[in-house]
């Protein structure tokens, strides 16, 4: 039967055809990955499904590639699960499983050429299409008779019955040309791409056979190329080898098969435990941002295994979400090999493997920000927002996270950590201050820093969306108190107590204009004691949440209660001494210092005619 691709999908294929990679190779490694998935998945049922274990009794898993230049063809072959012909439709005629849609909008506009984008879309298959005018699928499903041919010239594909030797999938490739044929070039691409590809990859490779000199033959006494049936890859679990046994290359390799991503990982974390627990990880942090990082239903970056049989992929209890930039393997000793979702769950070796695997990460990051801190800032910036998700609640790990922490501050150019701010606190500073917002250049202009900059009081400059969120649930760090300058009462001696209240006195007639000119729209009007050279500042009571806050909560569809903010203002400031005199503009400086306050907060004002009158009649006064 014959099916159109849809339009977007045609459009789609047209692109990765003609602009979308550059580096053709690397069809090969996903139609590989694809094969060993097929493995992956036999593997797993012959193990934990009554009715695949006399299927596989004497199965073998493996790959094959069949080159033939003269037919320009080239063959991938497996004996893994198979599709039938429901499975063909699913899984090639339903193109890039995140929403075709999606997926080329993320791509218009820009021909991009990064070979990590196929696996991370799941259009791994329709790459062939870069080197082939037409492929063929023939796949038999392992425990039917039935076997299926799925072809496609990349404008419709066609489904029919077939005939098919055993169990498992053939792709067959009809090449634009014989570049691909070559089982020398083949070989190169596998050892590239695909050499700890868990399973056995073989290929006919053409191997010189030295001449004899006694013999009689022309062609045996000269030499000659012989076609031998050879395992190419080295198909290893390398996270079982030991540490001496492996190089940075080794590691390198099997991070590019694993992940898709060809840039080199910015550290490798591989542990072997014996014991009591036994277990072997192999973590990787990418020196790239993965695609789906902020999605709700991102793919988990760590593969499970048990006793080297591959469990599952997608498993998001193995790490928790605040480290799941990382990739790897995790092979576990003690755990049945048929553990359902449940299981993972609950299970208490698990929960112990993912509790070490969490200190073994952190540890490496702290040794990456202690010994090269160029490095460890530039994994801050690709993985500090995710990192940071771990402050939100009761974690465990809180003081660890908080350890790792990078932040721009009030005092220094770059980056510190919370125990270089400890080291740096000014005489008598017992807590460390946060002013969190959506700008840098507003929070580094806050009248809110003026009395720490008088005090010579380092404050920590929060400027992402998420620390809004994680900063006031931060709690404390080392013994000292984490606290928002912005919700922060301010300590006053005995004698700056003594000159508030005589202010407040001064300024009674003038903070009762204030307050009954502003009464729907601040909690309360206060001479302040932290402001030096602005006229006016907004603070929050301790438990209520600041504008960027109440900014990001609406942002995420959570209305925030009625929270009003208090105005401070400063007594000694020209303004008021003039405003002294002129009680008669007090209604429209209230005004005018509220809607100031809140632009230098970054929040809106929500009546500008109503300001602009009272600007407006205070500049008619002053000329």
């Amino acid at each position: 039967m014959k099916h159109e691709f849809s339009a977007q999908v045609g459009e789609l294929l047209n692109l990765m055809i003609h602009s979308l990679y550059s580096n053709k190779e690397i069809f090969l490694r996903e139609l590989i990955s694809n094969a060993s998935d097929a493995i992956d998945k036999l593997n797993y049922l012959s193990l934990s499904d009554e009715k695949y274990k006399s299927i596989c009794e004497n199965w073998r898993p493996r790959i094959d590639i069949k080159c033939d230049k003269e037919a320009k063809t080239l063959t991938i072959s497996d004996n893994g699960i198979g599709m039938d012909e429901a499975d063909l439709i699913a899984n090639l005629g339903t193109i890039a499983n995140s929403g075709t849609k999606g997926f080329l909008a993320k791509l218009s506009g820009d021909a991009k050429k990064d070979s990590a984008l196929i696996g991370q879309f799941g259009v791994g298959f329709y790459s062939a299409f870069m080197v082939a005018s037409k492929i063929e699928v023939k796949s038999r499903k392992a425990g039917e008779e039935k076997a299926f041919l799925w072809s496609s010239d990349a404008k419709s594909y066609d489904i029919s019955e077939c005939q098919k030797d055993g169990f498992g999938t053939d792709v067959i490739l009809h090449l634009n040309d014989d570049e691909f044929a070559e089982s020398f070039r083949i070989q190169n691409i596998i050892k590239k791409y695909s050499n700890h590809i868990a399973y056995p990859i073989f290929a006919d490779i053409d191997e010189w056979v030295a001449g004899d000199p006694n013999a009689s033959d022309e062609k045996l006494k000269n030499g000659h190329y012989e076609s031998k049936n050879t395992q190419i890859n080295k198909a290893s679990a390398i996270w079982q080898m030991s540490r001496s046994q492996l190089k940075e290359s080794d590691y390198n390799e099997f991070y590019a098969g694993l992940s898709h991503d060809s840039s080199a990982p910015l550290a490798t974390i591989h542990t072997k435990a014996e014991g009591t627990l036994e277990f072997a990880t192999l973590f990787f942090i990418p020196s790239t941002e993965p695609f789906d990082l902020f999605r709700a239903d991102y793919q988990s970056g760590v593969k499970l295994y048990v006793k080297r049989v591959f469990i599952t992929d997608d498993a998001k209890e193995l790490l928790p979400s605040y480290l799941r930039f990382v990739k790897g393997v995790m092979d576990v000793e003690d755990l049945p090999l048929n553990v359902s979702r449940e299981i993972l769950q609950e299970n208490r070796i698990l929960a112990n493997v993912k509790e070490q695997s969490i200190k073994k990460i952190f540890a490496e990051l702290e040794k990456m920000m202690k010994n090269d801190r160029a490095k460890y800032e530039k994994f801050w910036q690709l993985f500090g927002k995710v990192l940071k998700e771990g402050l939100y609640g009761f974690n465990s790990h809180k003081e660890q996270i908080l350890k790792l922490c990078l932040f721009k501050s009030s005092q220094k150019e770059g980056l510190i950590s919370l125990s270089e701010y400890k080291e740096a606190m000014a005489a008598g500073q017992k807590d460390i201050y946060f002013i969190s917002g959506s700008s840098e250049g507003l929070l580094r202009t806050s009248p809110l820093l003026e009395s720490y900059k008088k005090r010579d009081i380092n404050v920590l400059i929060c400027d992402g969306e998420i620390d809004n969120i994680v900063m006031p649930m931060a709690g404390e760090f080392e013994g000292c108190a984490i606290a928002n300058i912005a919700n922060q009462k301010a300590e006053l001696s005995e004698d700056e107590k003594k000159e508030q209240e005589n202010a407040t006195k001064d300024a009674g007639a003038i903070i009762s204009s204030f307050k009954e000119s502003l009464k729907d729209e601040v909690k309360d009007v206060k001479i302040s004691s932290r402001l030096t050279d602005s006229a006016v500042c907004l603070v929050f009571d301790e438990n209520d949440p600041d504008y960027a806050t109440q900014m990001l909560m609406r942002q995420m569809g959570h209305e925030p209660k009625d929270v009003k903010p208090i105005l401070e203002l400063n007594w000694n400031h020209e303004i008021f001494n003039k405003l002294k005199d002129n009680a008669i503009l007090a209604p429209s400086m209230a005004k005018v210092l509220f809607g100031m306050a809140k632009i230098a907060e970054g929040a809106s004002i929500e009546n500008p005619s109503e300001f602009n009158k009272a600007l407006e009649k205070i500049l008619s006064k002053a000329l």
